[in-house]
This record gives structure tokens, C-alpha cells and sequence, in this order.
């Protein structure tokens, strides 16, 4: 399993802002979207939001000493938007990127290398007024952000990461409703996820301008979509469930502009809503080109894969394909998500070969199991370290078939505020007692930890 890794393959674990700092108005903070969606009633399971979390914005050194204990030299960590830049213009807020810096600073002096995200979500409130993401004044408005954080963070920082899972943030919080900022508009979800896209473009700019050397990439939500049997209809099905999770942001991003397949699907889609040039609206004659070519490497989040199966479009289905249930005695995590690595493995071999062999970083891969403390004050999770074991051994035989993966970063450090899920459901190698901020390594983090120093050992 450990074999194949160089001496300097990322080993670490994966936090967001929101998910984890709480602290929501220290240091100037302005509102995020998330702040005033988790005041929606019925939003957020329990009624929970992110104003205490796990308290990493006060004191970001027993994260660091987690890290550390844990034997890793990556950390992917973001800064939270809404606090550097509190009405989503300028000027920069000094205070919250003294302590980024500090943070930073923090990591690098324990060996750690620091893989900074941008936007984890929480686009600042303020840029509500002109439509988040639908509107294009976001786009420059993230540009700003990238060149506040790489001019003070730039001369510390090599990974950077603009954007994390355009497609979540298009789907869940623009067509769906269900993330933050709640909009269930199938057009405004279409133009809101091309305008991620050209921040990514407009924020790597940004970045590139300030650190020459820095590796500039986005953390996409890969799902490959298989089909549920091997009828032409069924791959038809799964062919355009890829076109509308994977491709529509990996070929864009890649420098091949939209694919074809799936402008057709969503010109279908948006004439039946009534907004059928709403694609070619969004897209000026430019756009492609300021998004393509800015990626220094690909960012992985993977969790399970999707089969699909052909159906008619209706009311509340846009495109002719639907995602089935995993077979009868698949391993699950307690979200119901079928435990498939063997569709890591594949689907890195594919990014090699479809998309010009990039540099890849396993940016998210995790699973939700609900252990908790038994009588011993340990936390016994053997699914979460079995589910670790076997990615990581997909990710070995992807390299040995040549993939160019650089690093694996585990999803999640810790148990943190998961969303629209709340607190229930934990996603750490550390538990987190939420009362008293207290974390406690489960067995999966032991597990990960023999993993590292196993792999790093001469052979």
C-alpha cells in the first residue's frame, strides 16, 4: 500500500474556514452567505450555524500541534473571504490577514506545507446585493480577494487552490437551494457556475502576477458516472451525468472551452425553464479563454461515484439521466454514499490520459461514520480507517501506472460543522468534543499516522 511514494508526497488533511474557526466577528469579520443562511429556519439540521465550530480561529495552534502529532507535512486549510474583505470589496481587512500570516508562519514552522483555498464558500454577504455569483461584479470582486491574500501571504505560500467544487456551489447553492446562498433558479445556477469558472481564471491572474511560482489550481467534485447496466440508453445516461458533474468544469478549466454535448443538454434544459439564452448570455466571447490555461495542477475531491440510468425529463429533472441506488451489499458511510475506491483509482488514470497527464492533488477524500468515545475515552472508528487504507492503495496503483499524483489530504482533520448536515455528521481523524473545543485522535488518525511513517520509511 505505501509503496511508490517519493519523499516529498503531501501527506495531510484537508479544514475549511467556516467549517471549523467559529470566532464569526472577530478581527472585523463581515457577514458570509453562510452566516445568514444558517439563520433561515429549517436550513440547517438542529438549527445549528458556524459561530462556534471548533474554535480553530482563536487558538490555530492545537491544530497545528494535531498536525504534528500526526506525523503530516500538508494542510489544506482556507481563508475565510468574508473576513479579509468584510464588505467584498476593498480595502483589505489587516487584522484578519495578520492572522492567516501568523497561521501560515505556524505551519512552515513546524514543517508544514501550508495548500491555501480562496473561496470554501463563504462568499462575503455584501456581494449578495449584486447577485453573489450570478452576478458578474463577483468576479472581480474575487480577483480583489486573491491579490489582498497573495500580496501578504504570496512570499509563504506555493499550492493555492481558487475554488473549491464549482459544481457544489452551482448546484446545491443556486439550483438547488440547499447551500448557501439558498437560490432554486435553474438559470441563475448555470451563469453562477460560469462566473466561479472566471474567478478562477481572473483570481489566478491575480495570484500568478504577484508569486511567478506559485501552483494555482481548483479542488473539483469528481463523481465518474458509470452506467447501471449496459444498455446504450444507460451509457448514454452516465455519458451525460459526466458532461454535467465532471466535464462541464474540467474541460473549460483544461483550456478545451465547454464541451458541445453538454451546451446542447443545458440548451434544452434552460428553453424548457423559459430562459433559453441564458448560457449564451453569460458567456462573452472572451470568457473561455480568460478561464482555460490558468491551472498548474488538478485538485481532486472524491467521495463515490454515481450510477446512472436513463429517464425522461420532467419538473423536477432537467436532464434525461438519474443516479440510482448502489448495489444491494455495498459498503456505505453513514450518509448512505457507496465506499468505491477502485473508481479513485480509475478515475485518476482517466485524468492522465484525457486531460494531458496533469500534476494532481488529492485535495478531499473522506467518509461520514458517526463513531464516537466508548467507555475507554477512544474513538473506535475501524470503517473510517478501512476506508482510508483502500484509497490510499488506489492512489499507489495510480501512480504506479504513471498518474503524476503529488499529494493525498484526508477530509477532515477534525469533526466540524458539516453544512446543511450541521454537527451530526463527522468527518474527522479527530473527534471534536463541541462543548469544550476538546479533540481527541480517533483510531483512523493512528491508522493514517503508521500509513505516513510507513510510507516515508527507507525501503
Amino acid at each position: 500500500m505505501t509503496a511508490g511514494f517519493p519523499p516529498d508526497f503531501l501527506w495531510g488533511a484537508a479544514t475549511s474556514a467556516y467549517q471549523i474557526e467559529g470566532y464569526r466577528d472577530a478581527d472585523g469579520a463581515g457577514e458570509s452567505v453562510w452566516d445568514v443562511f444558517c439563520r433561515r429556519p429549517g436550513a440547517i439540521e438542529g438549527g445549528a450555524d458556524g459561530s462556534h465550530a471548533c474554535g480553530s480561529y482563536g487558538s490555530p495552534e492545537r491544530d497545528v500541534a494535531l498536525l504534528t502529532e500526526l506525523g503530516l507535512n500538508a494542510y489544506r486549510f482556507s481563508v475565510g473571504w468574508s473576513r479579509v474583505l468584510p464588505t467584498g470589496r476593498g480595502p483589505a481587512n489587516s487584522a484578519a490577514l495578520d492572522h492567516y500570516e501568523r497561521c501560515v508562519d505556524g505551519l512552515l514552522a513546524a514543517g508544514i506545507e501550508p495548500v491555501l483555498t480562496l473561496n470554501h464558500w463563504d462568499m462575503p454577504q455584501a456581494l449578495m446585493a449584486d447577485g453573489g455569483w450570478v452576478g458578474r461584479g463577483s468576479v472581480a470582486a474575487f480577483g480583489t480577494y486573491a491579490a489582498a491574500v497573495a500580496g501578504r501571504l504570496g512570499d509563504r505560500v506555493t499550492w493555492w487552490i481558487t475554488q473549491n467544487e464549482p459544481w457544489i456551489i452551482q448546484l446545491c447553492g443556486y439550483q438547488l437551494g440547499l447551500h448557501a446562498p439558498g437560490v432554486a433558479d435553474l438559470a441563475a445556477s448555470v451563469v453562477a457556475g460560469h462566473h466561479v469558472l472566471l474567478g478562477h481564471g481572473v483570481g489566478a491572474d491575480a495570484i500568478h502576477a504577484v508569486v511567478p511560482g506559485a501552483r494555482i489550481g481548483v479542488a473539483f467534485a469528481l463523481f465518474p458516472c458509470e452506467p447501471a447496466s449496459d444498455r446504450p440508453e444507460d451509457r448514454a445516461a452516465a455519458r451525460g451525468s459526466d458532461g454535467y458533474v465532471n466535464r462541464w468544469y474540467l474541460d473549460p478549466v483544461a483550456g478545451r472551452g465547454y464541451p458541445a454535448d453538454m451546451r446542447e443538454h443545458w440548451g434544452q434544459a434552460l428553453a424548457a425553464a423559459g430562459a433559453p439564452t441564458a448560457l449564451e448570455d453569460a458567456i462573452r466571447p472572451d470568457d473561455e479563454a480568460a478561464i482555460g490555461g490558468r491551472a498548474d495542477f488538478t485538485g481532486v475531491n472524491f467521495y463515490t461515484r454515481r450510477l446512472c440510468r436513463a429517464a425522461p425529463v420532467g419538473p423536477d429533472r432537467p436532464f434525461p439521466w438519474t443516479v440510482v441506488a448502489p448495489p444491494a451489499g455495498a459498503a456505505r458511510t453513514d450518509e448512505g454514499w457507496e465506499v468505491h475506491p477502485d473508481s479513485l483509482r480509475d478515475l485518476l488514470i482517466r485524468l492522465r490520459d484525457e486531460y494531458a497527464d496533469p500534476v494532481i492533488l488529492i485535495t478531499e477524500n473522506g467518509g461520514a461514520f458517526g463513531d464516537g468515545p466508548t467507555h475507554d475515552g477512544r474513538i473506535h472508528d475501524a470503517r473510517r480507517a478501512a476506508f482510508l487504507r483502500g484509497h490510499v492503495d488506489a492512489v499507489a496503483q495510480a501512480r504506479a501506472a504513471g498518474v503524476d499524483v503529488r499529494g493525498y489530504l484526508h477530509w477532515s482533520l477534525l469533526d466540524n460543522f458539516e453544512w446543511a448536515l450541521g454537527y451530526r455528521t463527522r468527518f474527522g481523524l479527530a473527534y471534536t468534543d463541541y462543548p469544550t473545543g476538546r479533540r481527541i485522535i480517533k483510531d483512523s488518525g493512528r491508522a493514517y499516522a503508521d500509513l505516513v511513517r510507513a510510507a516515508r520509511r527507507p525501503s
